[in-house]
């Protein structure tokens, strides 16, 4: 049994490996597909429409979004993170709609100090009710070169993926009377900010500005499988090769999703029980 697990142990690894090293195809351009909606200057677009970079300073940070909506897809983008002694900056990428009761689905870098690794922080937002963290360490250093952070929103789940690898899986419990992001287009958003009073440790390190300027860098975006929607209409609509409108995980991704979670989930708010003193989150309970 030994020799079995350590077998099959070394095949996630080549395969995380193998994932790690995958290429976005069909790339977007920048310029087409966002605009910079703050920072003064400090984002910028560069080479002809290929990179982005976002800027935090003492005196502010910034950010960019979609200039479409989505309702549902499967959606790609490449980050490099703040380097070096980040504590305090967050690099926040995620899909949001608008409104009291708004739906959201979050990726959050939170930094550390020169030598810790980076926390990545998940959540989602239904009908305006978050509260649903997972966060995890990354098996590689997110600061050294681009890794591609993937999501597949659908209507039966959320899958969020790093490098091809899955690391969470929300699903519609709508039937047990949880409600489920699907009637709320959303737009990406991306931004880079300063958030010591929390994002390090609860708040006790705080952001070094004498490191500053702190730059987080974007590049091949891709949301060809993705539902643009405008005006209440949406580009699937009529489409006919939509496959991942109804994509789960298959088992090797179950099993690399456990392999993550057993080894690089660092909180988990389903088994946070002192939290929920009067029973865990519905969702937390099939």
């Amino acid at each position: 049994m030994a020799s079995f697990k350590s077998s099959l142990s070394f095949i996630l690894l080549i395969a995380l490996l193998a994932a790690s090293f995958m290429v976005v195809a069909n790339a977007g351009n920048f310029n087409q597909d966002f605009q910079i909606t703050w920072g003064d200057g400090r984002a910028k677009i560069l080479n002809n429409g290929e990179l982005l970079t976002l800027l935090l300073d003492k005196a502010s940070g910034s950010g960019f979004q979609s200039k479409n909506e989505y309702l549902f897809g499967k959606i790609d983008m490449q980050l490099k993170l703040v380097p070096g002694n980040s504590a305090g900056t967050v690099t926040a990428y995620y899909l949001s709609s608008k409104g009291s009761t708004w739906d959201e689905i979050d990726f959050e870098f939170l930094g550390n100090l020169s030598g810790d690794p980076y926390i990545l922080h998940t959540n989602v937002f239904s009908q305006g009710k978050g509260n649903r963290e997972q966060q995890f360490y990354l098996w590689f250093d997110p600061t050294a070169d681009f890794h591609t952070y993937s999501i597949l929103w659908n209507p039966q789940r959320i899958v969020f993926s790093v490098d091809g690898t899955p690391i969470r899986e929300f699903k519609n419990q709508e039937s047990n009377g949880v409600p489920f992001p699907k009637n709320q287009p959303m737009r990406i958003y991306s931004s880079l900010w300063n958030a010591d009073d929390w994002a390090t440790r609860g708040g006790l390190i705080k952001t070094d500005w004498s490191r500053a300027p702190f730059t987080a860098s974007y590049r091949n975006f891709n949301a060809n499988n993705a539902c643009v929607s405008s005006n209440g209409a949406s580009s699937c609509s009529s489409s006919t090769s939509n496959a991942w409108l109804s994509e789960e995980l298959d088992l090797t991704r179950q099993e690399r999703l456990r392999w993550v979670q057993k080894n690089y989930m660092i909180y988990n708010y389903c088994t946070d029980a002192k939290r929920f003193p009067q029973g865990l989150p519905t969702e937390c309970k099939s």
